[in-house]
């Protein structure tokens, strides 16, 4: 069936690694599309209703927890006996803790993520493993419609195709966020999911291992999202992210597939846009047909893969505002949104599947390098001051998102200035001159 088994493949890759999912991508530069899914595939994802998790109690010791926590997880069929090996030995982690709680100031700029997440490295080592197990990808497109490329270029943003899959044990992580995490529910929630993976038997807990947050295996699924989409596709019994490229490889085609994945479309191209353009359009919430943005002067640049009809619907995407790149975003964009809600995340997956098809994978037109991005402080005093000046860019929570663009947006309008909607420090510095 392959020309070599697809379980274990070791990377000549770079390794980068993504702050939440301990993925191989370096953190992606802030998000600029609104939420349609939580920051990572698994947080659509939700357990059987018998597992819907309560909030602990602030003041119980982590062994009244934890035994209270027993109760509900054979209430809910898992076996006593599993539950007692799984948390043997297991103490609170000081580090995930620390890891869930800090707030970088400084995120990269959108361009330096790419430059190093579509590196030449990473597309020709993708696309020795595509030669190498062609038929397995064959099967797995038949199966669920999304073409080899866009899955190992998830596979090699996630876990650098299978060598960076975390070593933080999953259990002792969740649990320790579950306990006194930010979001203690939806931690346990995980942690009672993660409980269910050991009671299917698809691995050992000593061997349940991930990120600081639980992301586990080669395509880094929550616990909750394996649950639901995890296959067996290599057909040996077990659903096995961590060693089996085959299964991990169709569960994120599965996923896609559950996510509105659409067969033999692109995720989206490169485009030019005409002299006098207006900016506002690149809205996220502005969906208008392919033949609509043609009319409005929207180009596709040279070498862009089109579409099979000027019917479907696009939005408009400026990662670095009107001085930098355009791009046409389709449906299947969303989908890979689904899988990780930041649009840098989701570009460099489409451009680095463009690079694994043949292409170059690089974004032709010109980044503004000299552009500083704002800190996350920088951040919060820009959402602050639009709120003092009338606008509503929601919480001042440093997150640059659909409110917050549409509040930006709103006073470039005021000011007669490109309505981009890109927090730019020239901005902040105009608000600031406004006390």
């Amino acid at each position: 069936m392959l020309k070599q088994p697809l379980r274990g493949l070791s990377c000549a890759a770079l390794s980068l690694p993504l702050s939440l999912l301990a993925a191989c991508a370096e953190a992606p530069a802030q998000t600029v599309i609104p939420p349609t899914a939580s920051a990572n595939a698994s947080a659509q994802s939700k357990p059987q209703a018998s597992l819907q998790p309560t909030a602990p109690l602030p003041a119980q010791s982590f062994a009244a927890w934890r035994d209270q926590l027993r109760q509900e997880a054979v209430r809910a069929g898992i076996s006593a006996s599993l539950f007692d090996r799984a948390f043997a030995g297991v103490t609170l982690d000081p580090s995930v803790v620390a890891a869930d709680s800090s707030q970088p100031e400084f995120t990269r700029p959108v361009w330096a993520y790419l430059d190093s997440a579509v590196s030449p490295a990473r597309i020709a080592r993708g696309q020795a493993l595509i030669a190498q197990n062609q038929n397995t990808f064959m099967q797995i497109q038949q199966r669920y419609g999304v073409p080899e490329e866009v899955l190992v270029a998830i596979w090699g943003m996630e876990s650098a195709f299978g060598s960076h899959i975390g070593n933080h044990n999953v259990i002792r992580s969740l649990a320790t966020l579950a306990y006194e995490g930010r979001r203690q529910a939806f931690w346990r929630e995980q942690l009672l999911a993660a409980l269910q993976i050991l009671q299917h038997g698809d691995i050992n807990p000593e061997r349940l291992i991930g990120s600081w947050a639980g992301a586990m295996g080669q395509t880094q699924f929550m616990p909750t999202t394996y649950n639901q989409h995890a296959v067996d596709f290599d057909g040996d019994g077990r659903r096995d992210l961590w060693n089996s490229s085959a299964d991990a490889l169709a569960s994120a085609a599965h996923y896609l597939s559950n996510s509105g994945w659409q067969a033999g479309q692109p995720w989206g191209f490169e485009v030019r846009l005409p002299s006098g353009f207006d900016y506002s359009l690149a809205d996220p919430d502005n969906r208008r047909s392919l033949a609509e943005w043609a009319a409005l002067g929207v180009k596709p640049l040279g070498g862009a893969l089109a579409p099979t009809s000027a019917g479907e619907s696009a939005t408009l995407l400026l990662p670095a505002g009107h001085r930098g790149p355009a791009f046409l975003l389709l449906n299947n964009f969303r989908s890979i949104l689904r899988y990780n809600n930041s649009s840098s995340y989701a570009l460099a997956v489409g451009l680095l599947s463009d690079g694994l098809r043949g292409g170059s994978g690089q974004v032709q037109a010109a980044w503004p390098r000299d552009d500083r991005q704002l800190g996350r402080s920088e951040r919060i005093e820009l959402q602050e001051r639009l709120s003092q000046q009338g606008f509503e860019p929601g919480a001042a929570d440093g997150i640059i998102g659909a409110n917050t663009r549409k509040a930006v947006r709103a006073l470039q309008q005021r000011l007669g200035e490109p309505a981009d909607g890109y927090p730019s420090l020239e901005l902040l510095e105009q608000l600031r001159a406004k006390r």
